[in-house]
């Protein structure tokens, strides 16, 4: 069965697959009549496989989260909803890019956690990583324990919570939690909803193409120490052609210490908050040219746009930038 046709069904199975269907149908239109379809049809139309995890070995197939995605047969294209019990799962997790179709259903972002401490480079530190398309995941957190707190012994690095680099990936309910790094979006198109980021420095970066919605981006910008600015993004679109970008759509951001909200790590870095809540943990400066400085204009002023109601229109960055309006926006 085709996957788009697949979404629409699963949407009855699972609070967290209505999403699916924005996924599959390349415009909102139309949108209301397929719920309607939805409604009357059977939920017991289209079956698909359950897995369950249990880390106490009580309940379930699998004790660890990893060989649940394992048992998982490569070119897979039928949905399988992997159900997570609630509890600590140390363990590095990986879902290979032949492996789409994946729903990981936690009970709760703060009962239900993959923790690990790999660091200095993030290509091998993520604590989770997708490769695959089309992947869900609803309710469960992911930690990078590394960096925090910030010692002698304990020199902040890279850190990876998280790498996202498979197309049409979602998260709802879920928690990113990591000092350095913290969620890399590195490229294919992705959307999180009510879910918590938290980090210091880089800690939203990569090339997705993704919206951020309602989410909850916490400032950990005390842990860098007296003085020292955090940073919340680093986008990295390369050229003006690409349509990646980072879009932070009625986002709440707040946290300790001072950070901005975001320096380019490639020259047409793309970032917009939009109707977003800024607390005092965003410097006034609003954001840095870093590497790119002399060419502000072209990377910032005109490709980096930030908005917030609550400074009722006016600048948060210095140096000809501007808020973009609602039409802009669309």
């Amino acid at each position: 069965m085709a996957s788009s046709r697949l979404s629409k069904f699963l949407l009855l199975c699972n609070p967290c697959t209505w999403i699916l269907l924005l996924l599959h149908t390349k415009s909102t239109k139309g949108l209301a009549d397929d719920i309607d379809w939805l409604r009357r049809i059977s939920t017991n139309a289209v079956p698909y496989r359950k897995i369950l995890v249990d880390s106490s070995g009580q309940l379930g197939n699998f004790t660890t989260l990893q060989s649940a995605i394992d048992s998982i047969p490569s070119q897979n294209t039928n949905w399988v909803c992997i159900y997570i019990k609630k509890g600590i799962y140390r363990e590095k997790v990986r879902i290979p890019k032949d492996k789409p179709y994946i729903i990981l259903k936690g009970q709760a972002k703060r009962t239900t956690q993959v923790l690990w401490d790999d660091h200095n480079t993030i290509a091998h530190s993520p604590t989770f990583t997708s490769l695959a398309d089309n992947i869900v995941a609803k309710s469960i957190s992911f930690r990078n324990l590394y960096n925090n707190p910030i010692n002698k012994k304990n020199p902040r690095v890279p850190a990876v919570a998280a790498r996202i680099s498979g197309d049409k990936n979602v998260f709802y309910r879920c928690g990113f939690y990591g000092l350095q790094d913290t969620l890399w979006d590195d490229q294919g198109r992705h959307y999180f909803k009510h879910c918590t980021v938290q980090g210091a420095v880089d800690f939203i970066f990569g090339s997705g193409q993704s919206i951020y919605e309602n989410c909850a981006i916490s400032v950990l910008g005390r842990a860098l120490g007296p003085g020292v600015l955090g940073f919340i993004t680093a986008q990295g679109r390369s050229n003006p052609h690409d349509t990646n970008g980072f879009v932070f759509k009625e986002c709440n951001v707040f946290g300790s210490g001072l950070a901005l909200l975001g320096r380019p790590w490639r020259a047409y870095a793309r970032v917009v908050f939009y109707r977003s809540n800024f607390t005092n943990v965003v410097h006034p400066r609003g954001w840095e040219a870093g590497h790119f400085a002399g060419q502000e204009i072209r990377v910032l002023r005109t490709r980096v746009r930030y908005f917030s109601p609550d400074r009722m229109g006016e600048e948060v960055e210095q140096g000809g930038g501007r808020p973009i309006d609602q039409h802009e926006f669309r």
